[in-house]
């Protein structure tokens, strides 16, 4: 996930170095996220720098190497204003590997198949929710605690998914997965022109 908006929102606070930025990502985004790789970080600066959206000086150091300080600039603080008033899609739309599984699993015709697929994934996504509860239990940042609360909805999102492919392919004794196992693929038009 693209976060040079977001580096964007931390320097617009002030100049900062990169390892500072790194903390404060952290600190800002909280623990759901997880770590933010510092070379990353520093690809991302780079190219913020190309593109004239970050400024950077060099603050030479007596003990340690110089330390690079960057700054937003009106380029940048006009970038992430535009960023901020976009609405968000999602990143990729609605492809999802657990979607790709019910597919592969509802195409076998096998009950047992599907009812496995769903057993692993809900027991995924409970240990997920419980994390995120206990992660909010500890947060004191009411953004981190929104951030949290989002991340708990989508995994709520997903388990009723998980519901909605078992009242469409378990329910029924069988009949649905055995239409979807028969439902014949047309083969592409080279290969069905070849065949008369």
């Amino acid at each position: 996930m693209p976060i040079q908006h977001a580096v964007l929102s931390l320097l617009a606070a002030g100049p900062s170095y990169g390892y500072e930025l790194k903390s404060a990502f952290e600190a800002a985004v909280g623990p759901q996220w997880g770590t933010l790789n510092i070379g990353h970080l520093y690809q991302v600066l780079e190219r913020l720098s190309r593109d004239g959206h970050v400024a950077s000086r060099r603050l030479s150091q007596q003990v340690k190497p110089d330390r690079v300080v960057y700054t937003i600039t009106p380029s940048g603080a006009a970038e992430l204003a535009r960023w901020l008033d976009e609405p968000s899609p999602r990143g990729s739309g609605f492809r999802d590997d657990f979607f790709l599984k019910v597919t592969a699993a509802a195409r076998t015709g096998s009950a047992d198949t599907v009812r496995a697929l769903l057993r692993h994934q809900r027991g995924l996504l409970l240990r997920e929710l419980r994390n995120v509860g206990a992660l909010r239990a500890e947060a004191s940042d009411p953004v981190v605690d929104l951030l949290l609360s989002a991340a708990a909805r989508h995994v709520e999102a997903d388990l009723l998914f998980i519901e909605d492919v078992d009242a469409a392919l378990l329910q029924d004794g069988g009949v649905t997965l055995a239409a979807v196992r028969a439902t014949p693929r047309s083969a592409p038009p080279d290969v069905a022109d070849a065949a008369s």
